[in-house]
Order: structure tokens, then C-alpha cells, then sequence
């Protein structure tokens, strides 16, 4: 195989290679012909610049003439100008010489005139000379650009084609040597493949007698021993317990909690939706609170007020589904019991859409025939028809969808296991048609609204109203959008774990048998649990011999110790009431004497004696600074306070009520405060509860756009690179014409200034002759 390929890679390259080959030479005789041309055009330049010194040559010849003449003429207009006095003089004698000069005159001017005519003839052939030769050299060099222009081009073009050749010449080489090395690291793996393959067989030999003999010993061992095999039958079977797979169950809970909160939210948005339509169409056309809305209308609105009845059941089923799904449950199409529950509700929810769905396109009809309505409202409202029509076709065939999917758990007969997957497939692609349809009647109805908050009869209550009913369609969209993007990431793991079931069958029969096998599970799980049991922690046999000893050892027998226990606590309990009975004393003791104190005082003060007020003072600093027991002695020793210091019974019991009662009244105060608190706290226990559960909600929205983010970023950056590579490449290719064009017009640069060189020193030669 590996010979094959180099031969036709080979024989490719030849015939790229005889056609370069032919393009060279075609390139080479198109340069020859051109250096060709170009060298007769250099002789004909040649010829010209000749012809042009010639003509300079008698140029010069005859202006030198002409200029002998002009003197000449001078010399003879001074003569005469001489001779006019003279012959003034002498008129008679003069007459001879006058004529003679005359005629001498007259011959001269002709041959004056004659020069000058030949003079002005030569020079008109001299300028059109002149004039031909400039132009018959602009063209040639023109051409002569032209023609090296050409040759640089092909220039170019055979360099790089020979570049091309060359390297793909090496290219050819470096693949030849390693294609040689990989055949020959292929003839190797070969050998040893071979080798491999004889020590495979021989293991398959000893392995296939092995596990003969294993086999019929087994045949023996089951026919003797097992009287009945479970597993040959299907109805058997699907009775067995299958493995717990824990992981999956914690997977299908996880999933089955955030199409909760997205069932939720899509609950909310519809709730909201229908509450806000039924409050437009009190609104507009017609304001009910100035005008009765037409009979459509109002039983519109009340169909419309019904909405929470058919749309909270999808909450409560999904919420149903959702509990059922637990970690010791097996989770499949014939278990989840509950899915005929959400089914139904959804169900209701469809028989509520179609009831309404004619009075809402009539409503929409009466809207586009009130005066109001502009013509702009009216392809709107007609938009907004066709969307809703679409939008019950797709919540009919999802539910068309989920009915087939609650089938298994209760009609096994109804839904065959082939078409799970397709069915799954199907409910994903009416998902993503509701979600395409909710964001059209989004766009539809956010221009429809535009149109009618710019009417001038459009009221504060109809531009609000408005926008709830847009904000909760956007979110439908968004909930929508959602749900599809979830299920449609989820949607391969639903089609893998419908193989989740029985061992060795195609899975459960019946929903009877799926739920035999769930009570199954559950004996066979508390059985493992009392199994399970951890055993009682004992002692030691050491450390029981020891306390066995202390036991022996010691004289005080159990009932000994009770009985010491039981006066401890008496005593304890006495001392406890005596401490109590003499801090009651020490208080009263002190309110007792300072309201003697205080009495004292004020006899002191009206007698005007200031040693019995400096006296009272003392006694003052020394009750208050002192303990309960010191305050209570001094005030026994002091004579005036000595008949006062026995309370009486009555005062006493005021006292105690008091102190009791200011405690009750703390005690209540600071409970009525900890019940405040804790109210307080709870409230914010919630709230912080409900912050985690939208932190978490955004969290997962946030990472699943950081995932797209990223796989954008990564894409961008792949194009970045191929855009930059392929520039990179551009611009060695421009860069590489350049600096050939740069030679080129180098060359050229060179052989002008050479030319102009030549042309200006043949100028100065003859200029010089």
C-alpha cells in the first residue's frame, strides 16, 4: 500500500512537473523574443541619435554661414552709409559709381534674400526633424518601459516558478525519506504484530480450553443446583431488583429540580400574562369605568379570570413529579407514575387555550374595526392573531408529546421502546418551536404597543397595562428559551438511561412489574439496613476484672449512697432557701434605713443644727458604702434607728410582692424582646434564603453564558489566527513582488541615466565641432 502511494504521489509530481516544465520554456522564449525587441529597438535609437547629430551638424554649418552673411551685409550698409556724403559732393562725377553700387546693392539683396529663404527652409526641416526624432523617442522609450516591464514580469513569474519547482522538489525529497522510514517502521510493527499474533493464538487455544472446561463444569453445577432460572423470561425478569446506581438517581433529581424552577417561572410569566390581558381588555377599546365593553369581551375576561385554576396545576404537578424522584427510587419512562399527573393538567391547560383562543382572535378582529386603529395596528393585531394560533398548535403538540411519554407507566401497550428516542427528539424540537413563536409574539407586540402608546387617545393606564403584558411576554420568551436550551443539553442523557433497568432484558414490562420491583427494592434495602446494625460498644475484660475489684473493695453499698446523695441535696436545698430568706432581710434592712436616714435628715434640717446633719451624713456615707450585713449592725447600734429597724409584717409582704412583681415585669419584657428578635430573625433567615436561591439561579445562568463567552472567545481566537497566518502569507508574497519590482526598476533607473549620460556627452561633442 505504502509503495502504491509513493508511486502515484510520484507520478503526480512528474506531470506537475513536465507542465512547469513546458510553462519554463514557453516563459523562456517569450523573454528572448522580448530581449529581441528590445535590442532592435535599441539599434533603430541608435540610428536616430545619428541622424539627429547630422542634422545638428549642418544646423551648426548653416547658422555659422548665415551668421558670415549677416556681417557681411553690416560691412556693406557701413560702406554705403560712406559713401552717400561723398556722392553728395560730387553728383556728376558720382553718377558712374552710384550705379555701380546700385547694381552691386541689388546683387546683393537677392542673394541675401536667397540665403534667408534657405536659411528659414532649413530651419522648418531642422524643427520637424527635431520634432519627429522626440516623438519617435518618446514612443521607444515608452515602448521600451513597456517591453522591461513585461520581461521583469516574466522574470518574476519564471523565478517563481522555479522557487515553486524547487521546493516542491524538496518537499518531494523529505516526503520520500519519510515515507521510507515510516515503511520501514511499518515492516517492523509488522514483524512484530506477527509474532504478537502467533502468541495471541496460542493464549486463544489455552484460554478456549480453559473456559470449555469451565463451562461444562458450570452446566452441571446449574442443572443440578438451580431449580429455577428468573432471568430466561422477560415477565421473570423485570421482577429483579436491578443494580442501584446512585449517581444517576442523584442526576435525575438534580434535573428534575431545575425544570422545576423552570416550570416555575414559566407558570409566573403565564399567570401574569393572562391577568394583564384580561386587564387590557377592560381598557382598550373601550374603558370599562366610562363605558360597558361589548358582550365578546366580557365573557373574554371572564374566561381569562379563570387562568389560575388550569395554569397553578402545571406547578403542582411538576412540583409532584419532583418529590417522586428520590435517591432510592429507580427512575425510568415505567416509575415516574407522576409524569400522568403533570400530563393531565397540561391537558386542562390546552382545553383552556382553545376556549379562549377564539374569543381572543375575535377581540383582536373588534380592535382592528374600532376608529382608532391605524392601518400599521392592524397588520399588527393580524401578526399577533396568526402568533397565537401558532402558539396553541405548539402547546398542543407538546402535550401530544408528554401523553405519549406518561404512557409507559400506565399503558405499556401504548408507546413501544423503539420510539422513546424519537419521541424525546420530538418533544425538544416543540420547545424550541415554542420558544421561536414567543419571540415572535414579543416582537409583534412590543410594535404594537409602540403604535398605540404614539395614538393621542392612549391613557397612562392602557401605556402601563401594556407594558406588564410586554415584560411578562418577554419573560415567556426568556423561560422558554431556557427550558429549550435545557432540555436540549440534557436530552442525549434522557436517551442513554433508557437503558436503566432489569439485568439481561429490554427493560420493564408493565407498570405493575416496575412497582413489584420498587416494594422489592424496599425489603431488600431494610434488610440490608438490619443487617447493618452496628453492635454494642463493651468493655474491656481488663478493665471489668478492675472495676469488679473496686466494686468488691468498696464498703458503702448503692443504697448507702442514695440515701448520702438525698441529704446532700436537702442540705443543699435548705442553704439555698436560707440564702434566699437573708438576702430578702439585707434589702429590706437597707430600705428601711435609708428611709430613717432620710427622716433624720429632715428633722435635722428643721431644727438648724449642723452637727446632727454632718452626723446624718456620716451615717449616709457609711450605709452606702458598707455591705448588707455591716449596714444592717451599724443600723442595730445607732440609738435613733435602734425602735425602726424591725419591719413589720405587712411592709414586708409589699416588699416581696413589689420585688417579685418588678421581676415578672422584667422577666415578660425581656421575653416579649427575644420573641421580637427571633420574629426578626426568622424574616431574615427567609430573605436571605430566597437571595441564595436567586444567587444560585444567576450563578447557573452566569456560568452557562461564561461557557458560551468562552467557546466564542476560542472560536474568535482560531479565526484570528488563520486570518493573521493567511495576511502573513499575503504579505510575504507583496513584499517578495516588491523587491523583484524594485530591482527592476533599478535596472531601468540605471540604464535612463546611462542613456541620458551618452546623449548629453554626443550633445557636448557636437556642440564642441
Amino acid at each position: 500500500m505504502a509503495s502504491a502511494e509513493l508511486q502515484g504521489k510520484y507520478q503526480k509530481l512528474a506531470q506537475e512537473y513536465s507542465k512547469l516544465r513546458a510553462q519554463n520554456q514557453v516563459l523562456k522564449k517569450g523573454v528572448v523574443d522580448e530581449q529581441a525587441n528590445s535590442a532592435a529597438l535599441k539599434e533603430q535609437l541608435k540610428m536616430k541619435d545619428q541622424s539627429l547629430r547630422k542634422l545638428q551638424q549642418e544646423m551648426d554649418s548653416l547658422t555659422f554661414r548665415n551668421l558670415q552673411l549677416a556681417k557681411r551685409v553690416e560691412l556693406l550698409q557701413d560702406e554705403l552709409s560712406l559713401s552717400e556724403p561723398r556722392g553728395k559732393k560730387n553728383k556728376k562725377s558720382g553718377e558712374s559709381s552710384s550705379q555701380l553700387s546700385q547694381e552691386q546693392k541689388s546683387v546683393f539683396d537677392e542673394d541675401l534674400q536667397k540665403k534667408i529663404e534657405e536659411n528659414e527652409r532649413l530651419h522648418i526641416q531642422f524643427f520637424e526633424a527635431d520634432e519627429q526624432h522626440k516623438h519617435v523617442e518618446a514612443e521607444l522609450r515608452s515602448r521600451l518601459v513597456a517591453l522591461e516591464t513585461e520581461a521583469a514580469q516574466h522574470q518574476a513569474v519564471v523565478d517563481g516558478l522555479t522557487r515553486k519547482y524547487m521546493e516542491t522538489i524538496e518537499k518531494l525529497q523529505n516526503d520520500k525519506a519519510k515515507l521510507e522510514v515510516k515503511s520501514q517502521t511499518l515492516e517492523k510493527e509488522a514483524k512484530e504484530c506477527r509474532l504478537r499474533t502467533e502468541e495471541c493464538q496460542l493464549q486463544l487455544k489455552n484460554l478456549h480450553e480453559d473456559l470449555s472446561g469451565r463451562l461444562e463444569e458450570s452446566l452441571s453445577i446449574i442443572n443440578e443446583k438451580v431449580p429455577f432460572n428468573d432471568t430466561k423470561y422477560s415477565q421473570y425478569n423485570a421482577l429483579n431488583v436491578p443494580l442501584h446506581n446512585r449517581r444517576h438517581q442523584l442526576k435525575m433529581r438534580d434535573i428534575a429540580g431545575q425544570a422545576l424552577a423552570f416550570v416555575q417561572d414559566l407558570v409566573t410569566a403565564l399567570l401574569n400574562f393572562h391577568t394583564y390581558t384580561e386587564q387590557r381588555i377592560q381598557i382598550f377599546p373601550v374603558d370599562s369605568a366610562i363605558d360597558t365593553i361589548s358582550p365578546l369581551n366580557q365573557k373574554f375576561s371572564q374566561y381569562l379570570h379563570e387562568n389560575a385554576s388550569y395554569v397553578r396545576p402545571l406547578e403542582e404537578g411538576m412540583l409532584h413529579l419532583f418529590e417522586s424522584i428520590t435517591e432510592d427510587t429507580v427512575t425510568v419512562l415505567e416509575t415516574t407514575v407522576k409524569l400522568k399527573t403533570f400530563s393531565e393538567h397540561l391537558t386542562s391547560y390546552i382545553c383552556f387555550l382553545r376556549k379562549i383562543l377564539p374569543y381572543q382572535l375575535k377581540s383582536l378582529e373588534e380592535e382592528c374595526e374600532s376608529s382608532l386603529c391605524t392601518s400599521a395596528l392592524r397588520a399588527r393585531n393580524l401578526e399577533l392573531s396568526q402568533d397565537m394560533k401558532k402558539m396553541t398548535a405548539v402547546f398542543e403538540k407538546l402535550q401530544t408529546y408528554v401523553a405519549l411519554l406518561a404512557l409507559p407507566s400506565t399503558e405499556p401497550d401504548g408507546l413501544l421502546r423503539t420510539n422513546y428516542s424519537s419521541v424525546l427528539t420530538n418533544v425538544g424540537a416543540a420547545l424550541h418551536g415554542f420558544h421561536d413563536v414567543m419571540k415572535d409574539i414579543s416582537k409583534h407586540y412590543s410594535q404594537k404597543a409602540t403604535i398605540e402608546h404614539e395614538l393621542p387617545t392612549a391613557t397612562q393606564k392602557l401605556i402601563t397595562t401594556n407594558d406588564c403584558i410586554l415584560s411578562s411576554v418577554v419573560a415567556l420568551t426568556n423561560g422558554a428559551g431556557k427550558i429549550a436550551s435545557f432540555y436540549s443539553n440534557n436530552v442525549d442523557y434522557f436517551i442513554a438511561s433508557l437503558s436503566y433497568g432489569p439485568k439481561a432484558a429490554s427493560g420493564f414490562i408493565s407498570p405493575l412489574s416496575a412497582e413489584c420491583m420498587l416494594q422489592y427494592k424496599k425489603k431488600a434495602a431494610a434488610y440490608m439496613k438490619s443487617l447493618r446494625k452496628p453492635l454494642l460498644e463493651s468493655v474491656p475484660y481488663e478493665e471489668a476484672l478492675a472495676n469488679r475489684q473496686v466494686l468488691l473493695s468498696s464498703t458503702e453499698s448503692r443504697e448507702g449512697l442514695a440515701q448520702q446523695v438525698q441529704q446532700s441535696l436537702e442540705k443543699i436545698s435548705k442553704l439555698e432557701q436560707e440564702k434566699e430568706h437573708w438576702m430578702l432581710e439585707a434589702q429590706l434592712a437597707k430600705i428601711k434605713l435609708e428611709k430613717e436616714n432620710q427622716r433624720i435628715a429632715d428633722k435635722l434640717k428643721s431644727t438648724n443644727s449642723g452637727q446632727l446633719v454632718g452626723l446624718a451624713q456620716d451615717n449616709a456615707a457609711v450605709s452606702s458604702g458598707a455591705g448588707q450585713d455591716e449596714a444592717a449592725a451599724k443600723a442595730a447600734a445607732e440609738p435613733v434607728q435602734s425602735t425602726s429597724l424591725v419591719p413589720d409584717v405587712e411592709s414586708r409582704e409589699d416588699l416581696i410582692k413589689n420585688h417579685y412583681m418588678a421581676r415578672i415585669v422584667e422577666l415578660t419584657s425581656q421575653l416579649q424582646l427575644a420573641d421580637s428578635k427571633s420574629v426578626h430573625f426568622y424574616a431574615e433567615c427567609r430573605a436571605l434564603a430566597k437571595r441564595l436561591a436567586l444567587a444560585e439561579k444567576s450563578k447557573e445562568a452566569l456560568t452557562e453564558e461564561m461557557k458560551l463567552a468562552s467557546q466564542n472567545i476560542s472560536r474568535l481566537q482560531d479565526e484570528l489566527t488563520t486570518t493573521k497566518r493567511s495576511y502573513e502569507d499575503q504579505l510575504s508574497m507583496m513584499s517578495d513582488h516588491l523587491c523583484s519590482m524594485n530591482e527592476t526598476l533599478s535596472k531601468q533607473r540605471e540604464e535612463i541615466d546611462t542613456l541620458k549620460m551618452s546623449s548629453k556627452g554626443n550633445s557636448k561633442k557636437n556642440k564642441s565641432r
